[in-house]
Parts: C-alpha cells; structure tokens; sequence
C-alpha cells in the first residue's frame, strides 16, 4: 500500500517525444525488484534514448 505523497512533483519535459538527435540527451531509468528465496533483489537501469543502449 502506498501511504505517501510524492516531494515534489516534475514536469514531464520528454513529454512521449521517443526522437532523439544526439546522444547523452536524454536518459530514462528503471527499477523493479525481483523477490527471492533469501530476499528481495533489486534491480535498477538507465538507457540513452539516442542508441537504446544499456549504460548503467
């Protein structure tokens, strides 16, 4: 259950523009986390829009 507020709340500058012209200009992440018999791992990414590579 979620029983917060978000801190501050950020425009939604990519705003579903996918095209990107450079690289490095823009990064999207994730996380999720994957539940196991010793625990929970969790597992975060970060993509470059412009080459749709793995980075971190």
């Amino acid at each position: 259950m979620y029983a917060g507020k978000p801190h501050k709340l950020i425009p939604n500058t990519l705003d579903r523009e996918f095209e990107v012209e450079h690289p490095n200009q823009w990064w999207v992440s994730d996380i999720t986390y994957i539940k196991t018999c010793e625990g929970f791992l969790f597992v975060a990414v970060v993509m470059d829009f412009y080459a749709r590579n793995i980075i971190g």
